[in-house]
């Protein structure tokens, strides 16, 4: 049964109006997601629309965590400086970079995850699915689940978002174009913390050391 709040979800997550949303609910039993792919299929979604248009404003926004050990800068953008200047894109800023830092991601999409990366952790999930003895015939796609388990945890996009577990960060960003009006993107990040990488670099230089000792003698 597709319900009042359904639809207003729907309507803050594609831009879409409110009639509009209570049909693709109901085409779709009720599925948001499929809703949303039916509002895109017949060129109804604001946000679809909005995600072709130039995002060529912005801002750099950086968030300390955890008493200043964890830090983070992100970059992102909309279309007109006077959006970016809004309270609405400013927390939105914040809730991302908030996000960042809680979760971790090592990419923005799926897209910028290098080949050899994608291909070692197909490798991997694949020989997992031998070991556990399940039948060829559906390793295939037992690999490509665990795939979409892999990127949810190092893809931002994919991520769910931290202050909505209801949310992956791309549908709370799809929101937030609808809501806001113009298309926003996010560009990239760094994420810093305290101390990361630094036990790795005594430990070489103690290598280093024992090794011309060892020449020494």
């Amino acid at each position: 049964m597709v319900t009042a709040k359904d639809i207003k979800s729907l309507r803050n997550r594609t831009g879409a109006g409110m009639l509009d949303c209570k049909k693709a609910l109901n085409e779709n039993n009720g599925n948001i997601e499929g809703a949303i792919d039916w509002l895109r299929e017949k060129g109804i979604s604001k946000a679809a629309k909005k995600s072709g248009r130039a995002a060529t404003e912005g801002t750099v926004a950086s968030y300390l965590h955890a008493g200043g050990k964890i830090g983070v800068l992100v970059e992102i953008n909309a279309e007109t400086d006077f959006v970016v200047r809004t309270d609405a894109f400013q927390a939105l800023v914040s809730d991302i970079a908030m996000h960042i830092a809680a979760a971790a991601p090592e990419y923005v999409t799926r897209e910028e995850v290098p080949e050899d990366v994608i291909a070692r952790e197909k490798a991997v999930q694949l020989a997992r699915v031998i070991e556990e003895g399940k039948p060829a015939a559906i390793a295939e796609k037992i690999v490509a689940g665990r795939m979409g388990k892999f990127y949810s945890e190092i893809c931002l996009m994919d991520q769910i978002f931290v202050k909505d577990d209801k949310l992956t960060v791309s549908q709370m960003l799809g929101e937030a174009v609808g809501t806001i009006g113009e298309n926003i993107q996010i560009r990239r990040f760094a994420r810093f913390v305290l101390g990361e990488g630094l036990e790795k670099k005594v430990d070489d230089f103690a290598a280093e050391v024992a090794a011309t000792a060892n020449l020494d003698n």
